[in-house]
This record gives structure tokens, C-alpha cells and sequence, in this order.
């Protein structure tokens, strides 16, 4: 079995933390705290790191509960995500295309951001961090097919509204 270190596998994960926790409460502060007491509880049950089979599912777990409650205990703001940077557009882009590539970026979020939560955890650990569908049935404590449901539905839902919105605009 091999032996987990706080520093090479644990504190590695901080970026992959910080965006579920951003994709649950919709609030940078929020979410960077989340990281913090993640990392603390994690750091807390090191003695039982030898007996739990993925570190980084048993971290992303925490980080999701701590998340879920900590929207529980503030009425949720529903926030959007406009203060996260987008990936910068090809340099040969004008300005107006610049525009309109943020404006679809943002529109998107905001499309994601009004999923219901457990729709928008499937979605980020799967569509946006790689995980397969058994590992995030692991964090999410739900069955493989409830992952798989979810995603379809999200996909569905940003589809869906994102077409209707560039059709026929807000």
C-alpha cells in the first residue's frame, strides 16, 4: 500500500478543491475558505490516510460536504461566476470577437450556475476536472447511474438553454 503524503498528494488537489467548492457556492471567498477547512479536516484524519483507498476521493467528498453545508447555513446568493477569468481567445481575434466570445462564456455559466447542485457537482467533477463515473459516484454517494442521469440532464438543460437564448436572446 502506498504511503500518502500531505505534500505530494494532498495539497496538489487545492486547484481541483477550489473549483467544486466555486462550482457549489458560486462565491470565490466562499469557495477559498472551503480549501482551507478541506485541507485542515484532511490533514485531521491523517492517521486513517493508510485505510481510505483514494485520497483525492476522500478530499473531494469533504470539500463537497463542507460546501453543501456551508450554502445550507447562508441562504444561497446565487452569485455567478463573473469574477473567474476566462482562458484568453486565440491572439488574431479582434475585440468584437473578443466580446462575444466572453458573452458566450458568460452566458454559459450562468446557464450552469442555475443547475440544481447536484447536477452542477456531476457536471464540474466529469465535464470540467476528468473524473470517471464511478469516482464521482464515490464522492456524491450516489449510483453510477444517477451520475450518468445527472450529467445527461445538465447537458440537456445547458443545451436547451443556451440555444433558446442565442435564438431568440434574453
Amino acid at each position: 500500500m502506498k504511503k500518502v503524503s500531505f505534500r505530494n498528494d494532498v495539497l496538489p488537489l487545492k486547484n481541483e478543491l477550489f473549483r467544486l467548492a466555486l462550482r457549489i457556492t458560486l462565491n470565490r471567498a466562499e469557495a477559498e475558505d472551503i480549501v482551507q477547512d478541506t485541507l485542515v479536516k484532511v490533514w485531521d484524519r491523517r492517521y486513517e490516510w493508510e485505510t481510505i483507498d483514494s485520497i483525492e476521493a476522500f478530499s473531494l467528498t469533504v470539500c463537497r460536504n463542507l460546501s453543501l453545508d456551508r450554502i445550507r447555513k447562508k441562504e444561497n446568493s446565487n452569485d455567478s461566476l463573473d469574477d473567474v477569468k476566462i482562458k484568453e481567445p486565440i491572439a488574431s481575434s479582434n475585440p468584437q470577437d473578443r466580446m462575444i466570445q466572453e458573452d458566450k462564456v458568460s452566458l454559459i455559466r450562468q446557464i450552469v450556475d442555475s443547475l440544481p447542485e447536484k447536477q452542477r457537482c456531476c457536471m464540474q467533477l466529469r465535464d470540467f476536472e476528468g473524473k470517471a463515473y464511478k469516482e464521482i459516484a464515490g464522492i456524491l454517494d450516489i449510483t453510477e447511474e444517477q451520475v450518468k442521469v445527472n450529467i445527461f440532464r445538465a447537458r440537456q438543460t445547458v443545451k436547451q438553454k443556451y440555444l433558446k437564448l442565442e435564438n431568440y436572446g434574453l
